[in-house]
């Protein structure tokens, strides 16, 4: 049963977390200031890209679950290669963006380490 419940959170806790990484995408270009249009494309399709990939993680993670259960060893791997994805991104996210003064992107490194950790923790309750 805990199992089922961490792996059903981790998933939705990153759906929400990269939909709040896209919605915002407007007034974080303009908090770059006055920069070029071409710079200001190539960080808001990056910030797009980012949020996109955190809701697809978790969305994959919710089917397989809904549709194979989450004991099967598709659904592991799934789970655990995620965990793995997320925690990738979250040491890019430490390294990069923890230092900035946007709150959202010092919060990253967090949930998504949190959410690799309950996905792990769903493989192997």
């Amino acid at each position: 049963m805990i199992r089922g419940v961490m792996i059903y959170a981790g998933s939705v806790i990153i759906i929400l977390w990269g939909i709040a990484h896209i919605l915002p995408t407007k007034s974080v270009v303009k908090g770059f200031g006055p920069i070029s249009r071409e710079n200001k494309r190539i960080i808001t399709m990056e910030w797009i890209a980012e949020g996109l990939a955190l809701c697809f993680i978790g969305i994959l993670v919710l089917i397989v679950t809904i549709f194979g259960g989450y004991r099967n060893l598709i659904s592991i791997i799934v789970y655990r290669t995620s965990a793995i994805t997320l925690f990738i991104m979250a040491c890019l996210s430490l390294l990069t963006g923890v230092r900035t003064s946007i709150i959202l992107i010092r919060f990253c490194p967090l949930v998504k380490t949190a959410v690799a950790v309950m996905l792990y923790l769903g493989t192997v309750l």
